[in-house]
């Protein structure tokens, strides 16, 4: 079913609107996700957005959007032809590719994990950028992570920036919140060695042993982890800093920790890396 808004005062955009502040977000279990790569991964991974609001005098090709439609319309999700003035006023993007949906939101308790014999895990405690928290996210699911836990977040797993950020790997990936205390208590429960990076640490993180059950356990950009992780790290690494900063940004930091774990377990025959895509002398990120 469509339906065609030219009102800059109509109730769904003023709604659409309003999600982009979290307690709205939460009131409303709701969640903005835009951009068709987003869209895509999230249809792909059988998200069931329950919205689509369309502009087609902003679509970048006219070619692959009318499928993005068909596929929104057929899990349920009801669409809203939108003037370019109109959408123009919910997106968040500053050159918007005409695709918005809205759904519900996707995160999952620590009860509902299911992990593997060999599980990888990311901890992110008080992560406060979303531009951060998403692109560990992006790191996390190109380092096949069994699951991604959110503790005490300072910003919402459901921000838009995160989704963006994350350029829709957020829906490939099992994302737990839970708070320190509660992840620390699941993770000896089930086994899982914690691992946190400290520049007090005596061995460099390519010394450590990452082939075991393991979480990854990063800290807020501005303090690092808080004595809760660190006081029950049985794995103490750093990364050597050979220049005059004294600490990297910690999705680079993650996405350094995660690459060795990716690397020890490929050379251990645990993983084998999927094969090169073939190069065709133009980028493979377009739509």
């Amino acid at each position: 079913m469509m339906t065609e808004i030219t009102s800059l005062t109509n109730p769904k955009i003023k709604h659409v609107v309003k999600l982009r502040q979290r307690s709205h977000r939460d009131d409303a279990k709701s969640m903005l996700v835009e951009g068709f790569r987003e869209i895509h991964r999230a249809l792909e991974h059988h998200y069931k957005p329950t919205a689509l609001f369309y502009c087609e005098e902003l679509w970048l090709k006219h070619e692959n959007e009318p499928a993005i439609l068909k596929a929104c319309e057929a899990v349920g999700a009801h669409l809203y032809k939108c003037t370019k003035m109109v959408f123009e006023k919910i997106a968040y993007r500053e050159r918007p590719d005409g695709l918005l949906a809205v759904g519900p939101q996707v995160t999952c308790s620590l009860a509902d994990l299911k992990l593997p014999a060999d599980a990888l895990i990311l901890v992110c405690e008080s992560i406060e950028k979303p531009g951060n928290l998403g692109t560990m996210l992006r790191s996390a699911d190109a380092s096949g992570v069994s699951a991604v836990i959110v503790c005490d977040p300072c910003t919402d797993i459901h921000n838009p920036n995160v989704v963006r950020a994350s350029t829709g790997t957020l829906f490939s990936l099992p994302i737990a919140v839970a708070s320190a205390k509660e992840t620390v208590q699941w993770l000896h429960e089930n086994k899982i060695a914690i691992l946190a990076a400290t520049p007090h640490a005596e061995k460099l993180y390519f010394e450590q042993n990452l082939t075991q059950r393991v979480a990854l356990c990063l800290g807020s950009e501005q303090y690092g982890l808080t004595d809760i992780f660190m006081n029950d790290a049985g794995l103490r690494v750093r990364i050597p800093m050979l220049g005059i900063a004294d600490s990297l940004n910690v999705s680079a930091a993650a996405t350094i920790l995660l690459s060795e774990v990716v690397r020890q377990r490929v050379v251990s025959g645990q993983i084998t890396p999927p094969a090169a895509e073939p190069w065709h002398g133009e980028s493979t990120h377009d739509h």
